[in-house]
């Protein structure tokens, strides 16, 4: 059996990375996150491209507009949701995961989704660059091996 996969090297990307200003203590984070990533799979970061919206909820169109422009090889989503009292967190998370998925079907433009959702705030920081990593590094490093696996089917 012939296995296709791709590795993590960034050279000659362009990435956009969109990113909630909501809870902008977290969501920094993960933007230097998802930079560190670029640098270190050897990419330029002046081949990324970070574009801030209010909140989590405001992600998707800005990323759809992005993602149509074929100007970017990926597109990161940054932000950072966590649960109170009101089951509104559900909601963002549930609709942003859904068009970030139909964003990439429908431009085929990788959309990776690097939105904590958390439970606590305790469990937020933990997820933005403490104990549990940082999802924008991660995020950076599922982008750039998507991008180089589109490139080779």
């Amino acid at each position: 059996m012939n296995e296709i996969s791709a590795g993590l090297v960034a050279k000659d990307m362009k990435i956009a990375v969109v990113v909630s200003r909501f809870n902008s203590f977290l969501t920094e984070q993960l933007v230097k996150g998802a930079e560190d990533a670029f640098v270190r799979l050897g990419g330029d970061s002046a081949s990324l491209e970070l574009v801030k919206v209010p909140g989590a909820y405001e992600l998707p169109v800005v990323i759809k507009k992005l993602a149509l422009t074929k100007r970017y090889d990926a597109v990161v989503a940054l932000g950072a949701v966590v649960q109170g009292a009101t089951t509104h967190a559900s909601l963002i998370n549930e609709t942003t995961a859904r068009a970030f998925n139909q964003i990439s079907l429908e431009t085929l433009v990788p959309v990776v989704d690097g939105v904590v959702s958390a439970e606590s705030l305790e469990q937020a920081v933990e997820r933005c660059g403490t104990k549990q990593g940082n999802k924008g590094f991660s995020a950076m490093q599922a982008a750039v091996e998507m991008v180089n696996l589109m490139k080779m089917i």
